[in-house]
């Protein structure tokens, strides 16, 4: 009998490396960074869900030329250490062809390796360091850069702007690449336009207090302040300069402002304005159809609909690639640079990459907090300025 036992453990173990194996072969394989752990978590778990349901509604409609995409993800919690780390175990154990990213700190340090492994990368830093293809021409992702969100909504106030002296802005960031990444661009453009430029403070992205930056700027009185970090130290900042009673009008980039603002800031962060890139959960597109469906119509972040549209970008550019022949990281990425005007089922704004520009569009959405709700004021669209590109 303990013989007996032996062999069937055996048998079992054999059929499940077969298997194993099979699967691989049959399997597209992609790797995936998510912080579902660290500073960023907050925005980060609901982006790589969607990243997870966009593989999932692609496996269920025929997959890739008849194979299914096997996504393999790693939590790195934030830290660009842990990312190289993961990445190398991508490409030496699961021999991934695509890469499905996050944050900037650690794609910007990945690009060079991505670059000479080949390997196609959508992150989710919408850094504009990385649509210039001559410094990083494995890299991609599907929304606007941060500098041209900023960009479009300066462009939105000005052209609303009523008084006869100049509008006032300030800036607040981390210090990190990921805050620092669309600040002189900003300014250069705010200069531009007409903006007085008054204030510069760094706020972590795990603040607990914004009290002492607030005060130095209300005495400067900006009529516009620019956050750009996540939703927890958006809030943070929002209820310190509720507590002052320092009135402006706070607008944040993609990932300071979602369905959550309101219960992190409560009636704080009335009155501010978020720049997207996608629609928002229920808004009467086709693929907000399909998220409904598979997800019960349970609501979800705009985040997850950005990473949704991350995959169904990704799985577009496999389709053309694998149409074509053998599925290898140039095929991709070649095929990924004849996407014109591409649509994510209405998700985003529709997509164009060309060899010698990444960047997916000119389009933001902007949003305004009213009653708790985001709702959208406006869609800004900016000329594809060459001089603009990696900036």
């Amino acid at each position: 009998m303990h013989r007996m036992a032996k062999y069937l453990a055996w048998s079992l173990a054999c059929v499940l490396v077969l298997a194993t194996t099979a699967f691989a072969e049959d399997a597209i394989t992609i790797g995936l960074l998510s912080d579902l752990s660290g500073p960023t978590s907050a925005v980060g778990a609901p982006y790589s869900e969607g990243v997870k349901d966009g593989a999932k509604y692609i496996n269920e409609n025929g997959g890739i030329a008849g194979k299914k995409i096997n996504l393999v993800e790693v939590d790195y919690a934030y830290n660009a250490q842990q990312a190289l780390a993961a990445y190398k175990r991508f490409i030496s154990q699961d021999k991934i062809v695509a890469l499905q990213g996050w944050g900037t700190q650690d794609t910007e340090a990945l690009t060079k390796f991505v670059g000479k492994d080949r390997i196609p990368t959508l992150s989710a830093s919408y850094s504009a360091h990385l649509t210039d293809p001559e410094k990083a021409p494995y890299n991609f992702f599907v929304a606007a850069d941060y500098t041209t969100q900023i960009r479009a909504t300066l462009k939105y106030f000005k052209d609303n702007w009523k008084k006869p002296e100049a509008p006032k802005v300030a800036f607040v960031y981390p210090d990190h690449p990921y805050g620092l990444a669309p600040i002189a661009g900003a300014k250069e453009y705010a200069k531009e336009l007409g903006f007085e430029i008054v204030g510069d403070e760094n706020v972590a992205l795990n603040a607990m207090d914004a009290m002492a930056q607030m005060l130095r700027l209300q005495k400067l009185a900006p009529d516009y302040v620019w956050i750009g970090g996540t939703t927890p130290s958006a809030a943070i900042i929002m209820k310190d300069a509720q507590k002052l009673g320092f009135s402006t009008t706070f607008f944040c980039n993609i990932w300071g402002v979602d369905e959550s603002l309101v219960k992190l800031a409560g009636d704080a962060a009335n009155g501010a304005y978020s720049l997207q890139t996608a629609v928002v959960y229920g808004q009467k597109v086709p693929g907000m159809a399909v998220i409904e469906k598979m997800t019960g119509g349970t609501p979800k972040m705009t985040h997850y609909i950005r990473g949704f549209a991350s995959m169904l970008v990704m799985a577009e550019g496999l389709k053309i690639a694998a149409a074509k022949g053998e599925l290898t990281g140039p095929a991709i990425k070649e095929a990924l640079e004849t996407l014109r005007d591409f649509d994510p089922m209405g998700l985003t704004p529709p997509i164009s990459f060309f060899p010698n520009d990444h960047r997916p569009n000119m389009s933001v959405f902007i949003y305004k907090v009213e009653d708790g709700k985001m709702v959208e004021v406006a869609k800004e669209s900016l000329e594809r300025k060459a001089e603009w590109l990696g900036k």
